[in-house]
């Protein structure tokens, strides 16, 4: 998987690979030949005593180390010009693929390991792509080259090559074996640790409003502790893997010494012929060394890989039709007929056999107890989830039918936890309508009483807001996305508990602001307060995923027990009347 997952990245990029594998090629064939000319300075120019042959032939040994340099400095520059690619692909594949998430995927991966699996896992391919372009080639070519020119120059002192790569491969394929486990469970580790993270900087108002500052901080460490625990283990096989490597450098080291001075004393070997084996040798363990460094990365990557590819293969629930559908008549008409709904895993349905329609120029207000499922309609609408059954339609069109361009035109949603990005307020507003004026925004801001304090600010507009919006208060954010929604225009308005954070004044003006700019769009309120949809055209009141009374607030105060109580509690009777 780990190189299905290369190969298929790194199509785009053959010419460059193939750059990277002919300047290593003359990189290793150039250090495979300096040993050999070392050796014969050493036995026909320093031991004959030829002057002009040492002036030869080191002007071509600096010849060849020139061309070892060059080359080695181009097959790494285009290799980590490739792996810089193929990092910044897969990450983008990876969001792309992220993004077309419906929210049933979203929750089944979680939040946290998406983020590792862009950042993270994708930077350990990466790195994998930069050490196998910088040696993939030099290495096997290294270690096979080295074997031949080596027994060119002595066949005698060759079992030493056939004892010692063999063991040092035993060896690092023993503690591999062992790394692969670990290096599963780290990324697991990782996972956990920015998933507690995340949730205590989401979470920090609350966390000090509670003092709870202590538990969050034995949580942190203990998810801490778990990763270091497994680092340690990690970074004690690579202690023990590098002095077994190093001891086996050094022992084969001697060994040529020994046998090659004995038969060097014995007239059977050239001094020169000594010292180009020894290099030959170093270099044969070298080059397996690079096999070991890449062999230790492999294991790793590979596990990235694989989450990367679940992330990729994981198609989304809800994707836009293979033909798009002819584009209906903007009227702003919701209709839901017989719509049932579930969420996966769930024992019972949310919502059960919805029957209603929404009209432009006409505000339907949705209430019900917590859990009744009012959210959850509300989502059915934009298709952030499907139906089980029955249909949604917009404008006489199944929304499953649309595609999310299509939907997203008709239809502008304040969610019930008021979300913004970071930038400025314009670039805020301009989020539904990228080309909307200034007069624009400013006219949303009016209607979403927003106006005053924007003006207040002393880049108006211009003014920064902090991601997520912290940086303005709920009421202020709650205004802005209502203005955020005006600005596109849409044929539907979904306001999901979106008046909550205003003061009873403040929303009445809103309320009252809002008929001009939607009188010819289909209004949909979900709301806790009474008090917000007493004007509305239709009522739903909802009750375990049912409709249980519908009609205006007049008509179920005489018709409905449940609206009746949900008044009560909330408003006298003056009030109510």
């Amino acid at each position: 998987m780990l190189f299905q997952l290369i190969t298929r990245t790194a199509k785009p990029y053959t010419p460059w690979i193939i750059a990277v594998l002919i300047f290593q090629l003359a990189t290793t064939i150039a250090t495979l030949y300096l040993p050999s000319l070392n050796a014969q300075i050493i036995d026909k120019g320093v031991v004959q005593g030829d002057i002009d042959f040492i002036w030869r032939t080191g002007a071509v040994m600096l010849t060849v180390a020139f061309i070892q340099v060059v080359t080695a400095i181009v097959a790494v520059y285009f290799g980590a010009k490739t792996a810089m690619a193929i990092g910044r692909d897969l990450r983008r594949n990876v969001f792309r693929a992220v993004s077309a998430y419906s929210a049933q995927e979203v929750n089944k991966f979680g939040a946290p390991t998406l983020i590792t699996r862009c950042t993270n896992d994708v930077q350990q391919v990466q790195m994998l792509v930069l050490m196998g372009l910088n040696f993939m080639v030099s290495a096997p070519i290294m270690c096979i080259g080295g074997i031949i020119m080596a027994l060119r120059e002595d066949v005698g002192l060759s079992w030493l090559v056939w004892v010692s790569v063999p063991f040092l491969i035993i060896v690092v394929g023993i503690l591999i074996r062992f790394l692969m486990p670990l290096f599963r469970l780290m990324q697991d580790r990782i996972d956990a640790i920015n998933g507690v993270l995340r949730e205590q900087l989401i979470g920090i108002r609350v966390v000090r409003a509670f003092v709870r500052e202590p538990y969050e901080t034995e949580r942190f460490e203990e998810a801490n502790a778990k990763l270091t625990r497994v680092g340690v283990q990690v970074g004690q096989l690579f202690v023990l893997m590098f002095p077994v490597i190093g001891m086996i450098l050094h022992v084969a080291t001697a060994s040529v010494l020994w046998f090659g001075g004995h038969r060097v004393d014995s007239g059977a070997m050239q001094i020169g012929s000594l010292t180009a084996f020894l290099q030959y040798l170093l270099q044969i363990l070298g080059a397996v060394m690079m096999g070991t460094f890449m062999a230790m990365m492999i294991p790793r990557a590979a596990v990235c890989a694989e989450r990367i590819t679940e992330v990729l293969e994981t198609r989304p629930s809800l994707s836009d039709p293979a033909e798009e559908t002819a584009d209906a008549p903007r009227k702003g008409v919701v209709e839901f007929r017989d719509v049932s709904f579930g969420y996966p895993g769930a024992e019972a349905p949310v919502l059960n056999g919805l029957n209603f329609t929404a009209e432009p120029g006409k505000t339907t207000a949705i209430i019900g107890s917590t859990g009744a499922g009012k959210t959850t309609l509300l989502n059915l609408i934009p298709r952030l989830y499907d139906a089980g059954s029955g249909s949604v339609l917009l404008d006489g069109v199944p929304v499953s039918a649309m595609t999310r361009g299509q939907i997203s035109e008709r239809v502008a949603s304040v969610p019930q936890r008021p979300y913004l990005f970071s930038g400025t307020i314009a670039s805020n507003l301009r989020f539904g309508n990228e080309h909307a004026t200034d007069e624009e925004l400013w006219d949303a801001l009016h209607v979403a009483q927003a106006r005053d304090f924007v003006t207040e600010k002393p880049r108006q507009l211009d003014e920064g807001i902090a991601q997520g919006g912290t940086n303005v208060s709920g009421g202020q954010r709650q205004r802005l996305c209502i203005a955020r929604a005006l600005v596109a225009k849409p044929s539907v308005y979904l306001f999901d508990d979106s008046f909550s954070a205003l003061d009873v004044a403040t929303d009445a003006r809103l309320r009252e602001a809002l008929r001009e700019p939607t009188s010819e769009a289909a209004v949909i309120i979900v709301a806790q307060r009474v008090s917000t949809i007493t004007g509305a055209d239709q009522i739903l009141v909802l009750d375990n995923g049912e409709i249980i009374a519908r009609g205006t607030h007049s008509e179920l105060l005489e018709s409905s027990e449940t609206y009746k109580e949900i008044v009560a509690s909330q408003m006298s009777a003056e009030e109510a009347a």
